[in-house]
């Protein structure tokens, strides 16, 4: 076995929602997405993806029910395509007391949440998880959910990546800047519990937020979670160079994804940071048995629960456009907007003047440009494809779509995962240390040139 291999990350892509992308699988008989309202269904996926020595369950999540298809959540409700949808933030704890090694990514939207509140959150899951959370960052895309808390609509697409900048200026003061590490003693001795000198006010006054307070939480193992996200427009890269730690893609071709990597380790050199410090993670359906005979039937077998209009719904939610007005025939043409832009740009503009259709949307198959990285075969076929995309690609792992679970997460587990590990490139154990050195090795912490450490170390030169 060659050690010197680059390993390969395993996530675990989940949603606390009966299905998700590849809508309406809960009906095949072997699904238990009818069960996502239960903590037992979270516990057995984390006790399967560890097993499997993955990195983590990465969490997705949305404020706003999926209701741009025909003007309303129905198609979205009646095929429990991401609706209803519960919060994932209150399943990790518990998920964590049953796990060792296993993080947790969680979506959690900074658009309607103040920086003060949010900090808080995150250090009390760092702190309940032993340094296994990471949170990934995103600004509120749904106009669903701008409405239920009373606003129109959604913020224009740059501008809120705009506030994004800011509210995360804020959070890093509060995680690395308020309390100083050696502030906190739990001398019985003295009472002493912490010591004020050590304890700092952040005061901060800018264009969206103003915060004069100390944060609530004593620093946590990790102080900021692992930073996870997944903007893919041109403003969204931007936002990824210069905060992320692990970038989520869906390319459905080789060239798209070395493209996006290149560019974020470009503008992450611009920067100032490591391009080395950020691991990127391509979105991906795998169907695997032991012959690709084999995993041709389980494919076979799985598709005609796909639910297509309950899939548009979800798509129309993510491209801000209503599918429900175009035949399956229509081209899928371009429309600026203020939702999820990656998600059009990537299916009009990036993929080299390919023509896709509405149909082309819902197909599940490997030419679907909304499928990612679409693997269907035995062991061997499936690691040779993963291999092939990491060595020419420079992506650094797989976020794994659910279909069928916990089927398709333990098939990858049994099957994929040993194939891999026979060849030198997946671990055979986890790392020491916190979620951010088992991914990177390199200290719980955030990088000293991480604008999070920046902001701390320009805190405590200000004597705040």
């Amino acid at each position: 076995m060659n050690q010197k291999r680059k390993k390969i990350l395993f996530n675990a892509f989940h949603m606390c929602s009966p299905s998700q992308q590849w809508a309406g699988m809960w009906g095949h008989p072997d699904d238990q997405g009818l069960r996502y309202n239960t903590l037992d269904y979270y516990l057995e996926l984390a006790k399967v993806a560890e097993r499997g020595l993955f990195d983590s369950i990465f969490f997705a999540d949305s404020i706003g029910l999926m209701d741009k298809y025909g003007g309303d959540p129905s198609e979205a409700l009646r095929a429990g395509a991401m609706a209803p949808m519960n919060d994932p933030t209150l399943a990790i704890p518990a998920i964590a007391m049953a796990t060792q090694g296993l993080g947790f990514g969680v979506t959690i939207n900074l658009t309607y949440e103040h920086p003060f509140i949010m900090a808080r959150r995150l250090s009390t899951l760092d702190h309940l998880t032993r340094g296994r959370v990471g949170w990934n960052i995103v600004a509120g895309f749904v106009d669903s959910g701008a409405r239920a808390i009373g606003l129109d609509r959604v913020q224009e697409h740059d501008a809120r990546y705009d506030m994004a900048d800011e509210y995360m200026e804020v959070v890093y003061k509060l995680l690395e800047a308020s309390w100083e590490d050696d502030a906190v003693l739990r001398d019985r001795a003295s009472r002493i519990f912490a010591r004020p000198d050590k304890v700092h006010r952040i005061d901060h006054a800018g264009a969206n937020f103003r915060v004069s307070a100390v944060h609530m939480c004593e620093p946590s193992p990790q102080r900021t979670p692992v930073l996870f996200q997944a903007g893919a427009s041109t403003r969204g890269r931007a936002f990824a160079a210069r905060h992320a730690e692990c970038v989520f893609l869906t390319s459905f071709t080789k060239q798209m994804a070395r493209g996006h990597v290149d560019d974020i380790r470009l503008r992450m050199k611009d920067n100032g940071r490591d391009p080395g410090d950020v691991a990127v993670i391509v979105g991906s359906t795998v169907i695997v048995a032991p012959t690709d005979k084999e995993a041709r039937e389980k494919y076979e077998a799985i598709r005609p629960y796909l639910d297509v209009r309950g899939s548009l719904s979800v798509f129309s939610g993510l491209a801000g456009i209503d599918f429900s007005k175009y035949d399956p025939d229509d081209p899928v043409e371009y429309v600026k907007n203020d939702a999820n832009r990656s998600f059009i740009e990537r299916i009009t503009i990036l993929s080299k003047g390919r023509e896709f259709r509405v149909k082309d949307l819902t197909a599940f198959r490997a030419d679907s440009p909304t499928a990612g990285v679409f693997l269907v075969g035995s062991p061997s076929t499936v690691a040779n494809a993963m291999i092939e995309w990491i060595e020419e690609t420079g992506i650094d792992g797989f976020n794994f779509v659910r279909t069928v679970e916990p089927d398709g997460l333990a098939s990858i587990v049994d099957l994929v995962v040993p194939e891999l590990q026979n060849r030198g490139y997946y671990k055979t154990a986890y790392g020491e240390g916190a979620m951010r050195n088992k991914l990177f090795g390199r200290g719980d912490r955030l990088s000293d040139a991480h604008p999070g450490a920046r902001a701390a170390r320009a805190s405590v030169r200000a004597g705040k």
